[in-house]
């Protein structure tokens, strides 16, 4: 019998699913049993790999966005903050013209005068070959410094006279000649006409070649020769515009030391407005009770002066009595006139105990110009002023450069001793009016200078100014003006350019300018002979150069240096930049690290 296949193999289908399970539930060997561990330590440290990778990855993505930020912080603190520091503090300053104002200092001056020369009939020299009329230009040169050169400049005019001058000059006297010829000659400010007449006129006295009158013409007495004719010309000329004294006077600041005359800094300086004080000094109202009609005194004395000046500069007046005001200096008992005497050397210590008294010229923008009218007390009266030669001075007045005079008023004593006091005094204003006028002549340089014996000058009468001393006066404050307002933008230049913090406004910098183009307006027409536009632009230019030179915006007490400014800023500043600072030193050192280190290769 075959065998039953299905029933005697063990392995056949019908058992498989017997074996199966047994199979699945045998036990494992111990070398199986020990796998899984090992597994697990495995994955383990690969996830606490994979951990530190991913907390180097943050660490490294955290200092990567520190270092962004460091550098974020610092270049916005560099491409903005700085120049938005810079910009907000930065010091404004506008342009100047420098090289414009250092050539004020070197530009020379030409000073046109012009001359008309008119020949009367009979007056015609000898040895004159040219027809009338022609032109002809006289030059001099004034020395004052090195960097300074003045030229002055005289055109002539030689012509004949019109039948109107001729009828002018059959005057009887020269003074009525002079005010016949003065409507038919020219206005302008600065220019001059010389009438030459024949020897034998009668309009000339005798013994006198030339007649200098109120306005801006002279008679002059014919001369055989053109040249003696030309020289006699120039001097005249000289007297009635400027002289070599006047003009170095008036740059007197440019002159070396030692140079000027003694009466260079005698008259005032160029300003644009001047006070005048009257004041009344009676030290003994005791014994003196004094009057003085000093309204009516300056309105017939001084103010016909006054308006002639006025093209000068601006005036005020006033006038003030001070009791027991002394002199301050004791005056000396002369036995043989019994009288007090002060002698010159002690004149200028009566000056400053006075002036404290007076008080005027404490609250002044302008120069203040002090006339002192003084009555001594009785026991020193009375009171005469003597010379350098110990000789008694006329006027018993004396007067300071710059300041001003006084006037010594003696009262006389009183007939009978039991005379009551105070004595009643009236001031005889006419005599004293009369010095006050005289020292205010000397004090803006209008002294006549000291001519020949044969030369004539007319007395200015009431108006106290001829004419020509005028333009006397307008060609000296004109030069002196530009030579301001040269030194004062200097000095402006300067000073900016030591302080480079200091602000320069723009109405500071036009007034420069405008200060500049005046000056050189000014020379321009000084050049041309246009004496009162050029007096105007020089005037100008002095104004607005010292407004630019005392403008509040550049008083140097505002500012300070500049280590002043380190430490204001530094405590500001440095908490800020700190931490940014050592940021860009770690990200440095980091960097530089980093490239030390060797490339790692698989």
């Amino acid at each position: 019998m075959p065998p039953n296949h299905a029933s005697s193999d063990p392995l056949s289908h019908s058992d498989w699913s017997f074996y199966l399970p047994v199979y699945a539930a045998a036990p494992r060997s111990p070398r199986s049993l020990a796998a899984p561990p090992r597994r697990l330590r495995q994955e383990g440290k690969m996830a606490a790999a994979a951990a530190a990778a991913a907390v180097l990855a943050a660490d490294e993505a955290e200092r990567a966005r520190g270092r962004r930020a460091a550098l974020s912080f610092a270049t916005i603190a560099v491409v903005l903050g700085l120049p938005l520091w810079w910009r907000t503090t930065e010091t404004y300053r506008a342009a100047l013209p420098y090289g414009d104002i250092a050539g004020l200092g070197r530009l020379p001056f030409q000073l046109s005068v012009p001359v008309s020369v008119v020949f009367a009939p009979g007056s015609l020299p000898r040895d004159l070959l040219r027809p009338l009329p022609f032109r002809d230009v006289q030059e001099m040169e004034i020395p004052v410094n090195v960097r300074t050169s003045v030229t002055s400049c005289y055109e002539m005019l030689y012509r004949s006279t019109t039948a109107q001058e001729e009828a002018a000059l059959d005057a009887a006297t020269a003074r009525e000649a002079d005010a016949a010829l003065h409507p038919l000659q020219g206005t302008s400010l600065g220019s001059l006409t010389m009438y030459v007449v024949p020897e034998t006129s009668p309009l000339l006295p005798q013994g006198i070649n030339a007649y200098v009158g109120k306005h801006r013409s002279a008679l002059v007495r014919a001369v055989g020769t053109l040249p003696a004719l030309r020289s006699r010309l120039r001097q005249l000329t000289q007297v009635m515009s400027f002289t070599a004294s006047s003009i170095t006077a008036a740059l007197s600041d440019r002159v070396p030391d030692g140079q000027p005359g003694p009466d260079a800094r005698r008259s005032l300086k160029s300003s644009l407005g001047y006070e005048i004080t009257f004041s009344l000094l009676n030290p003994d109202p005791k014994s003196h009770d004094v009057h003085w009609a000093i309204e009516d005194a300056v309105s017939r004395y001084v103010q016909p002066i006054l308006d002639r000046l006025s093209l000068v500069a601006n005036f005020s007046v006033d006038s003030q009595i001070l009791y027991y005001a002394v002199l301050g200096v004791t005056p000396r008992y002369d036995k043989e006139s019994s009288s007090f005497l002060l002698s010159a050397h002690s004149l200028p210590h009566v000056i400053n105990p006075v002036e404290a008294r007076l008080g005027s010229s404490a609250a002044s923008l302008y120069p203040v110009l002090n006339f002192l009218l003084y009555v001594p007390e009785r026991s020193h009266s009375p009171l005469y002023i003597q010379d350098k030669d110990g000789a008694p001075v006329s006027t018993n007045a004396f007067h300071s450069p710059r300041w001003g005079g006084i006037v010594v008023y003696n009262v006389e004593a009183p007939a009978s001793p039991q005379a009551s006091l105070p004595l009643h005094v009236d001031v005889d204003m006419a005599r004293v009016m009369e010095v006050f006028l005289a020292q205010l002549r000397l004090l803006f340089g209008l002294s006549r200078e000291e001519l020949p014996p044969e030369f004539l000058l007319e007395s200015p009468g009431n108006e106290g100014l001829a004419d020509w001393e005028l333009d006397r006066l307008l060609w000296a404050h004109t030069v002196e003006n530009i030579a301001t307002v040269s030194t004062t933008l200097t000095s402006l230049a300067q000073l900016l350019d030591k302080i480079g913090n200091i602000v320069i406004k723009d109405d500071v910098a036009s007034e420069v300018y405008r200060a500049v183009a005046s000056a050189q307006s000014a020379m321009d027409k000084l050049a041309a002979g246009h004496l009162h536009p050029a007096f105007q632009a020089s005037k100008e230019a002095a104004t607005s150069s010292e407004r630019a030179f005392f403008d509040p915006s550049l008083l140097h007490l505002l500012y300070f240096p500049d280590d002043q400014k380190f430490a204001i800023y530094v405590p500001l500043f440095l908490p800020m930049a700190v931490p940014i600072l050592l940021s860009l030193a770690k990200i440095i050192r980091e960097t530089r690290q980093k490239k030390k280190e060797p490339t790692k290769m698989d």
